[in-house]
């Protein structure tokens, strides 16, 4: 039986869905839109899916979207693990700042569920990790946005210590500096 479980973060969802295994491998459910939607008590309506793949080590994120209508994403791993970040970046929210993690892997057959508005990076834990994620809006590069996962008035504790980033993401803004930008 499926089951669906609030995290910390207001509109964060921790989904486990059921595993099969035997001598082959396994399989799973990962997403099925009528689940979903009854678990979450809205539409989650998917407009793109991307596929992300990263060495042991890669912190990618904190990554959200301003466009209008907001992007919630549905995330799960397919390809060894990873630590999934939520950040609330809302600035009326009174989690405001805070944030939540969870391990994904791919055989473990949980998922997360981040509404709109809310900030998302992750770490890769092992080579060959593989990230799939359903968006609710399309990519729109005026639209995109990052904020530096250093941070330290976010102050995720990684649970690795030596990080990768990527230039754009070691040269983001902090939070503060985000809002505080004309």
């Amino acid at each position: 039986m499926s089951k669906l479980t609030p995290l910390l973060i207001e509109g964060s969802y921790l989904f486990e869905s059921i595993t099969h295994e035997d001598e082959r491998g396994y399989f799973r459910e990962w997403f099925k839109s009528s689940t979903v939607n009854e678990f979450l008590k809205r539409e989650f309506k998917v407009e793109q899916a991307n596929i992300s793949k990263s060495k042991k080590g890669v912190v990618r994120g904190i990554h959200f979207s301003s466009a209008p209508q907001g992007q919630a994403k549905w995330i799960t791993c397919t390809g060894g693990a990873l630590w999934d970040v939520i950040v609330d970046i809302r600035p009326n929210s009174p989690t405001f700042g805070q944030w939540d993690a969870q391990e994904l892997r791919a055989d473990d057959g949980r998922s997360l569920f981040i509404s709109e508005g809310l900030g998302h990076a992750f770490l890769a834990l092992e080579e060959e990790t593989i990230i799939s994620y359903l968006l609710s809006t399309p990519y729109s590069p005026s639209h995109e946005w990052a904020i530096n996962p250093l941070d330290p008035d976010i102050g995720i504790s990684w649970p690795a210590g030596d990080l990768s980033l990527s230039e754009r993401d070691s040269l983001a803004p902090s939070l503060r500096e985000f809002l505080n930008h004309p």
